[in-house]
């Protein structure tokens, strides 16, 4: 079986014909968790997006060898005024095997009752959901993507706008789905918290800046240049054409060997 979760094969997503990442190349290995990093704007949520298939490429393809799927959005692209209750939304993970109008069994419930018990909301159950603080709305999100059961898992921004204790959880959560084997990429602000808690990084401002060990990618160098890339972007601009050569950094110990194995170097 492949170590490869996804694969980007000059990758280019954007909007009405423009790019917002363009000719994105490299892989994801199966099991690993990659932080994405770059300021606002730089084309995290659309790559996420692209991964997840809501958004479809402008050119080149992204493809996904992982069994199930499940995206976290950020907050703000939820209505919370919506009539609906935390166990209504933590349910629709439920809906790839049941469907939305799908009968909800017993054994359905144990496992809702216990995604709920591990993200500290047992008694939530019934709360509306504009009842809910920020951090107990994104703790019933995990739930939802814990309850869907995936292989590879998107999370756009899950700690913006929560509490230190609920990020110290949620992290927690983050790291017992890693050692299951689950593969996951994480959008994220915090440079500190990427250098601590996640091993591998893809730095983007639109385009590649840097991807590999955390260490070696969330240079002061990368990013500057990074900034420098955000800042001189036109927002104007029409079709890019692929760049003579870019940064890319082969992003783990099975990736370097296959290479020297083959002898053919990674590179975007």
């Amino acid at each position: 079986m492949s170590d490869i979760c996804l694969e980007f094969k000059n990758l280019t997503l954007g909007y009405q014909g423009r790019a917002a990442i363009h000719h994105l190349n490299g892989t994801i290995e199966r099991g690993s968790l990659t932080a994405i990093v770059g300021a606002n704007g730089s084309g995290k949520s659309t790559l996420m997006k692209g991964i997840a298939g809501i958004l479809k490429p402008i050119g080149g393809t992204c493809m996904s060898r992982g069994r199930r799927l499940a995206y976290l959005p950020q907050q703000s692209e939820l209505d919370r005024s919506f009539p609906a209750r935390a166990i209504d939304l933590v349910s629709l993970g439920l809906w790839q095997q049941r469907g939305l109008l799908g009968r909800i069994t017993r054994k359905d419930g144990e496992k809702l009752a216990g995604c709920l018990a591990a993200v500290g909301l047992t008694g939530f159950e019934k709360r509306p959901l504009d009842s809910l603080s920020g951090g107990q709305l994104q703790r019933a999100l995990f739930a939802r993507t814990m309850l869907q059961d995936a292989d590879l898992i998107l999370l756009d921004e899950p700690f913006n706008a929560v509490d230190e204790r609920t990020v110290t959880d949620l992290v927690a959560l983050i790291g017992q789905w890693r050692a299951e084997g689950r593969t996951i990429l994480c959008v994220l602000h915090d440079h500190s918290l990427v250098a601590e808690h996640f091993p591998m990084t893809l730095l983007i401002a639109r385009e590649l800046v840097a991807w590999g060990a955390t260490g070696e990618a969330l240079t002061r160098d990368n990013l500057l240049r990074a900034r420098n890339f955000q800042e001189a972007w036109d927002a104007k601009a029409g079709w890019c054409e692929a760049p003579q050569s870019a940064a890319f950094h082969v992003h783990d110990d099975i990736a370097r060997s296959r290479d020297r194995k083959h002898g053919a170097a990674a590179h975007g």
